[in-house]
């Protein structure tokens, strides 16, 4: 076991010797070395180190009693000492950072980083689509998909179909996961019918947490901003970023309900997924724009479930609907 002032100065035999001045007082070098059983050359030597340190007086001759100096001042001043080294070497050792830093930077380029080289951010919507397309013909045992924002544009559902069929006729197994909202839009649900004749499989959610395309488990497209699409994407091909991702679409498609079959409605005394949502939501503290987004449908839909809601639990304001439905276990 070593000495507690080690890195003061003071090993686990000058450390003793300290001790035994600091006790005595009035013990000269021979009576040392023979209270502590070591060579008289030896105490000589570690007395000369300790006044070196200041913190004993050194003796004129072996018969000499050697008496300590103040360790308050002496132990301290060693603590000053240690501090002004540790300051230096900080101070070397953010130079050394600086210029490591320098180095680095100069030739970036050519020896990217592990998070250069894992994430990669898209900016504008023909590098997502050229992006999207790259991926998509990479694919080569899945693709999964969550698909939020309710009904799609024909344009965009029509531009997808080529690449879909290209993927799912190469054997790719490909899962979407669409808003519950979709099944009310023609062109999205005759999209979604479309893709599962050919061998694709759709379920549906009342909300998903993001727009997410994962391609066979190892790299997943997700935008920078999920309330706002529009500010670009980012590709991440982090392992355990991508494995996170893949348990939670697993997470969602064990919840979702596939398309061909009807979702569930209540019979009055409960409520229907969108429902539940919309008050989960507003019990959250969404705004009514908040939750159209989310659930896909427009803000005048979510006032109407809103009204519903209250009448049937005969409650005067959202907050008091929430309260009941919770006592009645509707949420």
């Amino acid at each position: 076991m070593g000495s507690f002032l080690d890195g003061l100065g003071l090993d686990e035999s000058a450390e003793a010797v300290y001790r035994v001045i600091l006790g005595r007082k009035r013990w000269h070098v021979e009576e040392i070395a023979e209270h502590l059983s070591e060579p008289v050359s030896h105490i000589q030597e570690t007395v000369e180190q300790l006044a070196e340190l200041e913190l004993v007086q050194l003796p004129d001759g072996h018969q000499s009693t050697v008496l300590p100096e103040d360790p308050q001042l002496g132990l301290q001043a060693l603590l000053l000492r240690d501090a002004a080294e540790l300051r230096t070497r900080h101070e070397q050792f953010e130079l050394h950072r600086a210029a490591v830093s320098d180095l680095l930077d100069e030739f970036a380029d050519l020896y990217p980083s592990v998070d250069q080289k894992h994430v990669e951010n898209l900016v504008g919507v023909d590098a997502i689509r050229e992006r999207l397309v790259e991926l998509a013909r990479s694919a080569t045992r899945e693709c999964l998909a969550f698909n939020p924002g309710g009904a799609q544009s024909e344009s965009s559902l029509a531009a997808s179909m080529p690449l879909d069929k290209e993927v799912i006729s190469r054997g790719v197994s490909m899962r979407t996961v669409y808003l519950d909202s979709a099944r009310t839009h023609p062109p999205t649900a005759r999209y979604a019918y479309w893709l599962t004749e050919l061998g694709g499989q759709v379920r549906t959610v009342p909300t998903l947490p993001l727009r997410m395309i994962l391609i066979d488990g190892e790299t997943a497209l997700l935008p920078v901003d999920p309330e706002n699409t529009k500010r670009g994407a980012i590709q991440i091909t982090i392992p355990g970023v991508t494995a996170a991702l893949g348990a939670l679409f697993e997470k969602v498609w064990t919840t979702a309900e596939p398309l061909g079959s009807e979702v569930e409605k209540p019979d009055g005394s409960e409520l229907s997924r969108q429902e539940a949502e919309v008050l989960n939501l507003l019990a959250e503290g969404h705004t009514d724009a908040v939750v159209a987004a989310r659930l896909g449908v427009s803000q005048r839909t979510v006032g109407r479930i809103a009204s519903d809601l209250m009448s049937r639990l005969d409650a005067r304001s959202r907050f008091q609907a929430g309260l009941r439905a919770a006592q009645q276990g509707w949420i």
